[in-house]
C-alpha cells in the first residue's frame, strides 16, 4: 500500500472514530440529561403547586380561589361534554392535558377538586398515584389538604424517545456531511503530503540511472519544502561535480597526455641518433617530474577529500618563512622579468604551524600569481589584524578575474579561460584546503578584467602570543 493511502486511511479512521465518539457521547448525556428532568418534572411541579394552594387557601381562608390557581399554573382544562375526549387532539397546545393530573383533597380526605373531572367533589378520594404534597394553613401551619400530581410517565418516556430518535437521526446526517468533508480534506492533505515525496523518488531515480535530474518545486517553507530545496541544492551541486569530473577526466588526460608525448618523442629521437642521450635524458627527467608533481597533487587532494590531512605544528616566525619563501621563488620571478618583493612588519607574532604545508600553500600561490604577472610585479604584504589573525595576501598584476568567475576561483578544476588557467587547476583548491586545516580563511579578490588579481588568507595567532595578552 502506497504512502498516500496509508496517511489516508489514517486519517479517515480518526475522523470516523472522533465523530462516532461525539455521537455516542453526545447522545447518552442527553438522554440521561432528559431522563433526570422526566423524573424530576414531578417532584418540582408538586412542591411548587403546594406552595401557590397554600398562600391561596391562607389568603381567601378556604378554597374559593383553588380553580384561580390551577388555571393560573396551567392545569385547569377544558372538556367537552363526553369524557373519552378529554386529551384533545394530538396537535393541541396544552402541554399539561396528556402529561399531569391535579386532585386536591382536604384533611379528611375528600376531593376539593380533579382537574380531569373522574372525581366528584365532596367524594372520598381514593388510593391516588403520583407525587403528594400537604396544602398548609400558612396562618396557622397546619396542613389543611393535600395536592397530588400524576405525571404520566409513559408518555414522556415516549416522548423522549421519538425526540432522541430524531436526535440520532440528525446527528447521524451531520456526521455524514462531516466525513465527506473531511475524506476531501484528508485526501487533499495526503496528496500535499506525499506529492514532493514521489517527486523526490522519481527524481532520484533518475540521478540513480545517471540521468540529469530536474529541480523540484519548493511550494511551501515548511519541512517539504525544506526537503525539496535541500534536494535541489544537493542536485545542484551534483551537476556540478558531474561537471567538474568531467573537466577532470579530461583536464589528467590532457596533463598526462603532453609529458608522455614528450618523453615518447624524446626516446624515439634518442633511439634513431636524432638527439644527444643528455639533452633527451633532461628532457625526459623534466618531464617525469611533471608527472610525479601531478600525481602528488591528485594524492594531496585525496587526502584532503577524506579527511586524513595530517598537521606537524610547531612555532613558527611567520616573518622568516616569508622572506624564505619569497627567496625561493626569486629564480624564476627574474626569469621572468618580474619584481617580488616583500611587505612586512619587521616582527610577527610566532604562529602554530605546519611549516611544509604552510610553505607548500604560499608556493602555489606565488606559482599562479608569477604566472599572470603581465607587468612584471608580484608583491607579497603581511599584516596584523585586530591583534587577532595574521594577514598574508599575495598581488599580482597581471589580467584580473572577472567578477563573475570569482565564487568559482576555488572550485576544483575550474578556470575562466586559459590565459587565467591555475596549471593543473588544482594549485588554489590544495592552498585552500591547507590553510582551512590551519583554522584560517583564504580569499580572491579582483576589481575585473585588467587589474590584477589579489589573493589573501589569514591565519589565527595563538592566544599566548598575541600583542594584548598577559605575558604572565
Amino acid at each position: 500500500m502506497s504512502l498516500r493511502w496509508r496517511i489516508l486511511r489514517v486519517l479517515i479512521i480518526a475522523i470516523a472514530l472522533t465523530v462516532a465518539w461525539n455521537m455516542t457521547t453526545s447522545y447518552y448525556t442527553i438522554q440521561r440529561q432528559f431522563d433526570a428532568f422526566v423524573s424530576g418534572l414531578g417532584h418540582a411541579e408538586a412542591s411548587r403547586l403546594a406552595r401557590q394552594l397554600s398562600r391561596a387557601y391562607t389568603a381567601a381562608k378556604g378554597w374559593d380561589t383553588v380553580d384561580m390557581v390551577l388555571s393560573a399554573s396551567g392545569f385547569q382544562y377544558e372538556f367537552d361534554t363526553e369524557h373519552a375526549d378529554m386529551h384533545g387532539d394530538e396537535n393541541d397546545e396544552g402541554f399539561h392535558i396528556d402529561q399531569i393530573r391535579v386532585v386536591i383533597a382536604d384533611l379528611d380526605g375528600r376531593i376539593i377538586r380533579d382537574n380531569f373531572a373522574d372525581l366528584e367533589i365532596g367524594d372520598m378520594s381514593p388510593t391516588l398515584s403520583g407525587q403528594r404534597r400537604e396544602i398548609l394553613d400558612l396562618r396557622t401551619g397546619r396542613a389543611v389538604g393535600s395536592v397530588y400530581l400524576d405525571v404520566n410517565q409513559n408518555f414522556l418516556e415516549t416522548e423522549s424517545s421519538v425526540f432522541l430518535r430524531e436526535l440520532l437521526l440528525n446527528f447521524s446526517a451531520s456526521a455524514a456531511f462531516v466525513l465527506i468533508i473531511a475524506l476531501a480534506l484528508a485526501t487533499s492533505l495526503s496528496r500535499r503530503i506525499t506529492a514532493p515525496i514521489s517527486a523526490l523518488t522519481k527524481a532520484t531515480r533518475a540521478i540513480a540511472q545517471r540521468d540529469d535530474a530536474t529541480l523540484l518545486p519548493v511550494t511551501s517553507n515548511d519541512e517539504l519544502g525544506q526537503m525539496s530545496a535541500t534536494f535541489n541544492q544537493m542536485t545542484t551541486a551534483l551537476n556540478r561535480q558531474r561537471d567538474l569530473r568531467r573537466r577532470l577526466i579530461n583536464d589528467v588526460s590532457h596533463e598526462l597526455n603532453t609529458p608522455l608525448t614528450v618523453i615518447q618523442l624524446e626516446a624515439k629521437a634518442l633511439l634513431d641518433d636524432l638527439q644527444k642521450p643528455d639533452r633527451a635524458a633532461q628532457h625526459i627527467i623534466q618531464e617525469v617530474n611533471t608527472l610525479r608533481n601531478l600525481v602528488q597533487d591528485l594524492s594531496w587532494l585525496a587526502e584532503t577529500d577524506s579527511g586524513e590531512l595530517q598537521l606537524q605544528s610547531e612555532p613558527c616566525a611567520i616573518d622568516q618563512l616569508l622572506i624564505g619563501e619569497v627567496e625561493r621563488w626569486q629564480p624564476q620571478a627574474r626569469a621572468r622579468c618580474i619584481s617580488l618583493s616583500l611587505r612586512s612588519p619587521s616582527r610577527l607574532p610566532l604562529l602554530q604551524l605546519d611549516r611544509a604545508r604552510i610553505s607548500q600553500a604560499l608556493g602555489n600561490i606565488l606559482h599562479n600569481a608569477l604566472q599572470h604577472a603581465t607587468n612584471g610585479q608580484v608583491i607579497v604584504a603581511a599584516s596584523m589584524e585586530q591583534g587577532t589573525y595574521i594577514r598574508i595576501s599575495v598581488q599580482d598584476d597581471g589580467v584580473g578575474i572577472d567578477p563573475a568567475d570569482l565564487p568559482h576561483v576555488f572550485d576544483r578544476f575550474f578556470r575562466a579561460d586559459q590565459s587565467r588557467s591555475l596549471g593543473r587547476g588544482l594549485g588554489l583548491d590544495i592552498a585552500r584546503a591547507i590553510i582551512e586545516a590551519h583554522g584560517g580563511i583564504v580569499a580572491v579578490s579582483s576589481e575585473g578584467l585588467g587589474h590584477g588579481t589579489t589573493v589573501a588568507f589569514s591565519l589565527p595567532v595563538p592566544a599566548r602570543n598575541r600583542p594584548d595578552s598577559d605575558p604572565s
